[in-house]
């Protein structure tokens, strides 16, 4: 009793005493510029005081001579790779320090656990300059507070740095007054003078990757409505060349043109409707396609589900199999019903099933055993899910190692052609036993250990075309299962969410179902929606004016009709979309007006909304009123799914439900600081949306990231978003349609910000809210005004801090020209917004995307020298 009540005492007496003894410290000893220093206790500088030991690691305090005269001063900052474009002035209350570190592969690194609390680097300090090799040097500052946060926490083995970099040494620097006056005409170029285009001629640059380089290209444009001169009624649109802009921005070809699923390419789309009951859907049969197979007249293609006896486990098991089959398969063409045992044992579902899915690790009933193989027999299908039943000569053997665990599956298709993905594992594996063999089919499934366990075996059954695949993963569980245990866990599954979907879609088809993309759903209305009440009037009245008699203003890329009120009697087509002026009945289940006026606190953008629940594609509903709208009625168009949404190249996307899509009308003075640097507007849109999330008490480490140039990623793991930057020049003004979309509610089949909170929850014990799509981009749009504000007043260096705590790519490594080329470190943005890396050689330069579709980051190229 005694010896725990003395530790009880020492713990309450010293546990906390670490960061406070850091904390004053430092504070202490600030003004004396002594020099402190965060390392191993090998590494400790000569002749500096230890205050604290702990775990091998040390923090001292050296004297200003400490070391003989080596007293830690940055006198030169040219030999160091600038992340900001202007000097830097250290405030009074700040710390200057560099952080060394190492990379290590990411097998070795150590990943605190659950409970511990990390802490990351970039949300503490600002980066001002750093120095790649090896060890990789950072100099940054932060408050004394947060300076100390970062020493306690490298003590303690709790500090994060991004792309395998870890931490071995911080140590307190001290910037030289000469270093930062020398900062005074930074390195960087400036902007070259800009032409001087007439008012008269409206210069567009439509911002696409197909541009040759350098070379002004005439192009007909759409006709901006308005009093011009006669000249300029030509409607000849020339595409500017500003030598300021690194040849015709050609940062902006690198631009996504839509965002679908905002996630990777080529994903096959599959819609997910919770709400949508498919036992509800109509009797109705669509025809079949040639060859399929037909299941008995007048029968309903049903897929049968079973999943045992009526338990709530077994029924909540019946949801996951439902919502993942139906986020596969044609529910045009299928119902999907729920087989109870007694069902099977009692009713003729034989004729009527076009395929039994079997999903339950329980024994199955001898009787009911004979009754699917019967059903087989006759040239049925059975799809087992972790299933004890078994076919062929296959045997269910278990290995308890396996089980809840994630795994490195490889699948092999019917093509031949493999898929690797990581998997749940139910903790069985399929063998052959003794007796008659039948040969399995091509669909085949093994992990990648060295037993090569099977998991996924397709076996052919009778005569008369019957087949079963049988899995022991988990393909019907998603990674938010309460099966996952761990972030990394969950990482795992997520980045293979994809390849899951494409292993059930090849199994689904090799059992006769139909798992087509389906048909764009039809187009909807657009309502004419205002943020508040003092822009309705001016805004009907700013109509009348602009309208023709027929009600019709006409773009080169569709026609909007402003009618009062909207019945199924007016056509919708993608050309003409009628505009309903009158909203007071105006209700959607996927759009709150009152939630967005709630969250948008802006002086212009977003006031007037043209909202759709089906469009071809936001970014023209805005295109024949975006020069004649007046300023303050700032346009937006949100949709809440798109039917023609421009992917990379030809390829066209249907947007899913749970996308958060719009496009925003912004117009930037050519004369001011970010006229000047256009390529920053996506820059500046992709943070709002990162911040419009991490903004909200309570979800500031949501860990939604920035990645140059447009996207918005999980981490730097998965793609959750992108943004879409179209720009025309008219006199002295930009016109910047920003089209952005990003996954909110949408989980599949990548991720979504709803899944991250959700993980936030389950991990740290956490209650925090699912966010919505309406509120989070009229949270974008505040954000976006505010840091366009900051930037036009400030320059690049008023955002720079904020967007470099939320990059992606402190300290990455990349290669120049393609996989073989030299190996160089991403530093930071140079004064336009591209992309700077430090080449051995070379010291640091400026690159530019070789205008690949795929990733911005490969095949980096120099410019051409002018």
């Amino acid at each position: 009793m005694l010896i725990t009540l003395c530790y009880l005492y020492l713990w309450a007496r010293w546990a906390r005493r670490p960061a406070a003894l850091v904390r004053s410290t430092v504070r202490r000893l600030r003004a004396s510029r002594c020099s402190f220093t965060f390392c191993g206790a090998a590494a400790r500088p000569g002749g500096a005081r230890v205050y604290l030991s702990l775990g091998g690691r040390v923090f001292c305090v050296g004297d200003s001579q400490v070391g003989g005269g080596r007293r830690r001063c940055i006198d030169d900052l040219n030999k160091w790779a600038l992340l900001l474009v202007s000097p830097f002035i250290l405030e009074a209350e700040h710390i200057a320090f560099v952080t060394e570190s190492i990379w290590v592969r990411g097998d070795s690194l150590r990943r605190p656990s659950s409970s511990e609390t990390t802490v990351r680097w970039s949300d503490c300090c600002l980066p001002l300059a750093c120095r790649p090799g090896d060890p990789h040097q950072v100099i940054a500052r932060a408050s004394m507070d947060d300076f100390s946060r970062l020493g306690v926490a490298f003590m303690e083995d709790r500090l994060h740095m991004d792309n395998g970099l870890v931490p071995q040494k911080i140590v307190s620097v001290h910037l030289q007054d000469s270093a930062l006056k020398e900062l005074q005409d930074p390195a960087v170029p400036r902007p070259a003078q800009l032409p001087q285009p007439g008012p008269e001629s409206p210069l567009e640059m439509e911002l696409e990757g197909d541009r040759g380089e350098g070379c002004p290209q005439r192009r007909r444009g759409s006709e901006p409505v308005g009093e011009r001169e006669p000249e300029a009624s030509s409607g000849e649109h020339l595409h500017l060349h500003l030598s300021s802009c690194h040849e015709c921005l050609e940062l902006e070809t690198s631009t996504i043109e839509s965002v679908r699923f905002a996630s990777a390419e080529n994903i096959p789309d599959l819609p997910y409707d919770p709400s949508g009951g498919v036992e509800g859907a109509a009797a109705e049969l669509r025809p079949e396609e040639e060859g399929s197979r037909v299941p008995v007249v007048g029968k309903v293609p049903n897929i049968l589900l079973y999943v045992g006896t009526d338990s709530q486990e077994a029924l909540g098991r019946l949801q996951q199999v439902r919502a993942v089959l139906a986020d596969c398969v044609d529910a045009d063409r299928y119902l999907l019903y729920h087989l109870p045992p007694e069902s099977a044992r009692r009713d003729p579902w034989l004729d009527s099933c076009r395929l039994l899915v079997i999903a339950t690790n329980k024994p199955i009933p001898e009787d009911l055993h004979r009754k699917f193989l019967a059903y087989l027999s006759q040239g049925g299908s059975v799809l087992g899910l972790t299933s004890s039943f078994t076919v062929g000569g296959f045997q269910v053997t278990s290995k308890s190692a396996l089980q809840g665990t994630v795994q490195s599956l490889v699948f092999s298709k019917a093509d031949r052609g493999e898929v690797k993905l990581s998997v749940l594992s139910s903790g069985h594996t399929y063998h052959e036993g003794p007796g008659e063999r039948l040969s399995p089919g091509h669909l085949q499934g093994h992990l990648e250990n060295e037993d090569k366990d099977r998991m996924i075996v397709q076996v052919p059954f009778g005569t008369s075309g019957g087949q079963a695949i049988l899995c022991q993963v988990h393909l019907e569980l998603p990674p938010s299962s309460s099966i996952v245990q761990s972030e990394e866990e969950f990482n795992l599954l997520k980045s293979s969410n994809v390849r899951r979907y494409e292993v059930l879609t090849e199994i689904l088809t090799a059992l006769g179902l139909c798992c087509d993309v389906r048909q764009a759903p039809a187009l909807t209305p657009v309502y004419l929606l205002s943020a508040t009440e003092e822009i309705q009037d001016p805004l009907m009245q700013w109509l009348e004016r602009h309208v023709d008699p027929e009600g019709v203003i006409k773009s080169s890329k569709l026609s909007l009709k402003f009618v009062p009120s909207y019945t199924s009697e007016v056509e919708i087509t993608p050309s003409l979309l009628p505009v309903v002026t009158d909203t007071e009945a105006f209700s959607s289940e996927h759009f709150s007006l009152d939630i967005y006026q709630e969250n948008l606190q802006t002086t212009h953008l977003g006031k007037v909304i043209l909202f759709a629940e089906v469009t071809t594609t936001t970014m023209n509903l805005l295109d024949g009123l975006m020069f004649e709208m007046p300023r303050e009625m700032g346009l937006i168009a949100i949709a809440v799914r798109q039917t023609q949404g421009k992917g990379r190249g030809t390829n066209a996307w249907l947007s899913p439900v749970g996308c958060a899509l719009s496009t925003l009308l912004v117009s930037i003075p050519l004369r001011s600081q970010l006229g000047q640097r256009i390529p920053f507007v996506q820059h500046l849109m992709s943070l709002a949306v990162v911040e419009a999330v991490r903004s909200i008490p309570g979800y500031q480490d949501i860990n939604l990231r920035v990645k140059w140039p447009n996207d918005i990623y999980y981490s730097n793991l998965m793609k959750i978003g992108g943004v879409l930057v179209n720009s025309t020049l008219m006199g002295e003004t930009f016109y910047i349609l920003i089209g952005c979309g990003f996954n909110v509610t949408n989980s599949n089949p990548t991720i979504c910000i709803n899944d991250l909170i959700a993980e936030y929850n389950r991990q740290q014990g956490a209650a925090l809210k699912p966010l919505r799509a309406d509120q989070l981009v009229a949270r974008a749009v505040t954000l976006l005004e505010k840091l366009i504000d900051t930037f036009q007043d400030q320059g690049p260096n008023g955002v720079l801090p904020l967007y470099y705590k939320y990059w992606i790519h402190s300290g990455q490594r990349v290669r120049l020209g393609s996989a073989e080329g030299p190996e160089v470190w991403i530093v930071g943005l140079d004064d336009s917004g591209y992309l700077q890396v430090h080449q051995e050689d070379s010291g640091v330069v400026t690159v530019h995307p070789d205008g690949n579709s795929f990733d911005m980051l490969r095949n980096l190229i120099l410019p051409k020298p002018r």
